[in-house]
């Protein structure tokens, strides 16, 4: 019996040191920082080498939100001197109208910065109702938000070869996510970066059409330890086929296409991260051979 309470004590102490960890240490003082070279196809002379900063999910308004960090996230990215930023949605979370303007302070280094900004909405964004006044906000402090269309990162009149496009694509809910429409005014051989909110999109899009996607949404499970499948975000990629976290595989999706998935930055129904630390992830872009 002795034995049975010494193990049943340290069983609890040891969960309520990680519980300590997930809600004080690995959300609020970690950021993973990702750094990866991706190939596209058709890309000028103009834009090799160019870098792209990705950061989704502040989630402003969650309970507990995880505001510090969200700041942390922007001011590295600031820091780091990309040449277009990418943000791919869930800027607000529940109902509370003022986290819209939480979420635009949060922001401003990147809109002080003069960095070319280019956003998706995310799922929660639109829950809140906030879609219309974030997109009024963003547009008025130059951050272009794309549904379902792509968007000319070349100055204009800039011949195709030394075009770059972002095409950016909806939320997966219903008549929001349209891939067909976002690339119908593209042309087949324009090179492109896509940007989307939820990985789910990812299998829709054409072979060849999406050499470097982004999406964020699932907080790479936000809790990611081994057996804890169905307590997290991690369990679509069993119901639904879904990549959670990091570079899909190669048989997921069509050929020629490629994703990657951040953690992102704040929550989902508990502010907790286990094993799914908050992160940025940065991309240089060069030609494909």
């Amino acid at each position: 019996m002795k034995l049975w309470k010494y193990c049943a004590a340290v069983v609890g102490i040891f969960l309520v040191l990680l519980l300590g960890y997930g809600t004080l240490i690995e959300p609020r003082l970690i950021l993973d920082e990702q750094h990866h070279t991706t190939a596209i196809p058709e890309l000028g002379e103009e834009w090799e080498g160019t870098k792209v900063a990705f950061l989704a999910d502040i989630q402003v308004g969650m309970w507990w939100t995880n505001t510090g960090m969200a700041e942390k996230a922007v001011e590295r990215i600031v820091e780091e001197e990309p040449d277009v930023i990418l943000l791919g949605g869930d800027f607000v979370y529940g109902d509370d109208p003022s986290t819209v303007d939480d979420a635009m302070a949060i922001l401003q280094p990147i809109i002080d910065s003069g960095i070319t900004t280019v956003a998706v909405l995310g799922n929660h964004d639109y829950e809140a109702e906030a879609e219309e006044e974030l997109t009024t906000a963003f547009e008025s402090a130059g951050i272009s938000v794309l549904l379902n269309e792509a968007l000319a990162l070349s100055e204009p009149g800039a011949s195709a070869a030394d075009q770059l496009h972002v095409v950016g694509i909806g939320p997966a809910r219903p008549g929001l996510d349209d891939v067909e429409t976002a690339l119908a005014d593209l042309p087949e051989s324009a090179p492109r970066v896509v940007l989307m909110h939820n990985p789910r999109t990812y299998t829709q899009l054409p072979g060849g059409s999406a050499p470097l996607s982004m999406a964020g949404h699932t907080h790479c499970g936000q809790i990611a330890l081994p057996g804890t499948k169905d307590w997290s975000w991690m369990q679509m990629t069993k119901d639904e086929q879904v990549v959670a976290d990091g570079f899909a595989p190669p048989e997921h999706g069509e050929p020629g296409n490629r994703m990657f998935v951040t953690c992102g930055i704040g929550f989902s129904l508990v502010p907790v991260r286990i094993a799914a630390p908050p992160q940025i992830v940065f991309f240089e872009l060069t030609a494909a051979e």
